[in-house]
């Protein structure tokens, strides 16, 4: 069975968001596609200072105000320097593995708006000296080369200190239910809470719908999102890493493709990281537990989300993290498995749909 033929329209929105460009700062194209998803189905569209696309659909008068977060920024580069030869180095946007960059096709958007291809290059493998084939070639000594023979044809072009640039890889179907692409951080998210917000039928809780900018470099979209709304409660949507592969340590796995959606409990580090609000917990395990969806539990170390940053508006937001397990983040082959995207929208829309003013003055309040 392909991908696509039980989970087809999920697919279909995955690829169209995955394949956009959109790096931190730089999110028009992303931004303009997830606003033409969600106009239809919602009460109010805005897009705040920052570029944070935020929906709402509107809830009984004086209803709790619930937040639905997901980034749509990727992790990308800015062009740094441009030689006399046309050669193009860049700074990373966001954090890369270096070891992946060489022989990747690029993406640069130009002044003038349209895309140059080029691709990443280093010295030929059979020129390195053997101390140098045992290193990882760090970023500042890649190059990209577009063809050019000069620095004023690349400028020509439109291409300038400062011009943003992605990585140009199509999402394609994999066997089962599983899918590669790139940026599946966090577009994946953006996937589950649109679908969820399509979905959900009238509540009586007020449902935010952000796609925030620029979490890739501080979680800055979510930060003045959630202090423009001043949520009630929220869930921030983002992938996981999965690190069910050979050679992996099962005590580090985190999260298992396929398995279902992750829920935390804890995540980064003390002062940078999400503590779950505990009865929040509780809910999205039993909403889970009721209507029968996969999930799973993680406590993780290193790494955190908007939700870190959500939870600490003003007087403080009970907060959670949904995440969908995906493999290679923060490469252009990310993988994950449709079915649990399926799902993390599912355990979205069914939690919201438990978040009464009864259950919110008893758990939360203590009334």
């Amino acid at each position: 069975m392909s991908a696509s033929s039980e989970f087809k329209e999920i697919f279909s929105l995955l690829k169209k968001l995955s394949e956009a460009f959109g790096i931190s700062g730089y999110e028009d194209e992303i931004r303009s596609i997830i606003i033409d998803e969600v106009k239809s189905v919602a009460d109010e569209v805005k897009v705040d200072r920052l570029g944070n696309v935020i929906a709402v659909k509107k809830g009984s008068k004086g209803s709790l105000k619930v937040l639905w977060d997901a980034h749509m920024d990727e992790i990308g580069f800015f062009v740094k320097h441009i030689d006399d030869k046309g050669f193009i180095y860049l700074s990373p946007v966001g954090g890369w593995w270096d070891l992946i960059l060489p022989g990747q096709r690029v993406r640069i958007l130009t002044d003038k708006g349209n895309i140059v291809y080029g691709v990443i290059g280093t010295k030929p493998p059979h020129l390195l000296r053997p101390e140098e084939r045992e290193k990882i070639i760090p970023i500042d000594k890649l190059f990209v080369d577009i063809g050019a023979s000069s620095k004023k044809e690349v400028e020509d072009l439109g291409i300038r200190v400062g011009s943003p640039v992605d990585l140009d890889r199509q999402a394609i179907e994999l066997l089962g239910d599983k899918a590669t692409g790139k940026a599946f951080d966090d577009r994946a998210g953006v996937v589950a809470i649109l679908q969820a917000f399509k979905s959900i039928d009238p509540v009586e809780t007020n449902v935010y719908f952000v796609a925030a900018a620029q979490e890739e470099v501080g979680l800055k979209g979510a930060r003045v999102a959630a202090y423009s709304i001043s949520p009630d409660v929220a869930l921030a949507v983002d992938v996981t890493t999965a690190n069910d592969v050979p050679g992996g340590d099962p005590k580090e796995k985190v999260a298992e493709v396929g398995k279902g959606p992750t829920i935390t409990v804890a995540d980064g580090r003390s002062a940078s990281g999400l503590i779950t609000h505990p009865k929040l917990l509780k809910l999205i395990i039993e909403t889970a537990k009721k209507n029968s969806i996969p999930y799973q539990l993680s406590v993780m170390s290193g790494g955190t989300t908007d939700g870190a940053i959500i939870a600490l508006t003003k007087e403080g937001v009970p907060t959670a993290t949904l995440s969908i397990p995906t493999r290679y983040i923060h490469s252009p082959v990310e993988v994950l498995s449709l079915k649990d995207l399926a799902n993390t929208a599912k355990l979205i829309e069914l939690t919201t749909k438990n978040i009464t003013r009864e259950w919110y003055e008893k758990e939360i309040l203590g009334h």
